[in-house]
């Protein structure tokens, strides 16, 4: 019986350096592994970054690249966690002909409905910001179009697994504070 393919949420902590990123994507590259989002920022540590990347595959081949990351020397500690173990969003921002705005109520309404914000507004266009999961910004997006929707882009998933990861402890940090 074969596996079936799952999302998974892939955290590696790491040392910033020139040129991981390429090392890192090449280990998806060589198992033909599509990455459905990458996501980087500085992690809860000072000077440590994590990475957060969603693929779709096989617990076995999760686990199989989990540990090829680890091989890399900045690599402090990769981890991967089903779509359940983690709490997730992605944020959307959307371009929009400011005529629209002033000369349509309905979107007026839809903006309130979807719990979206208006970050600008020019006499040319104003921009939305929404954050939520892939199928909220998607439903929002669907809903702008037909007001001239001029722009539009989605962040990599940003996520927190619900257990604690300890990558403090193996750091070797104090987190008694």
């Amino acid at each position: 019986m074969s596996e079936l393919n799952n999302t998974y949420t892939i955290s590696v902590y790491t040392e910033n350096n020139l040129g991981l990123l390429n090392r890192i994507s090449a280990i998806f590259l060589k198992r033909h592994i599509s990455i459905e989002s990458l996501t980087t920022s500085q992690s809860e540590i000072e000077n440590i970054f994590r990475f957060i990347i969603v693929v779709s595959i096989t617990k076995s081949r999760v686990e199989r690249v989990i540990k090829q990351i680890e091989k890399q020397i900045e690599v402090i500690a990769a981890f991967y966690h089903s779509n359940e173990e983690t709490i997730f969003l992605e944020t959307a921002l959307y371009k929009v002909k400011s005529k629209s705005l002033f000369n349509e109520k309905t979107i007026q309404k839809i903006i309130k409905n979807s719990q979206a914000n208006i970050v600008t507004v020019s006499p040319e266009y104003f921009v939305i910001e929404k954050t939520g999961w892939r199928k909220d910004t998607e439903k929002l997006y669907d809903e702008l179009e037909p007001y001239g929707l001029l722009q539009f882009v989605r962040s990599g998933r940003i996520s927190v697994s619900k257990e604690p990861m300890n990558i403090s402890n193996i750091l070797g940090l104090n987190t008694d504070k």
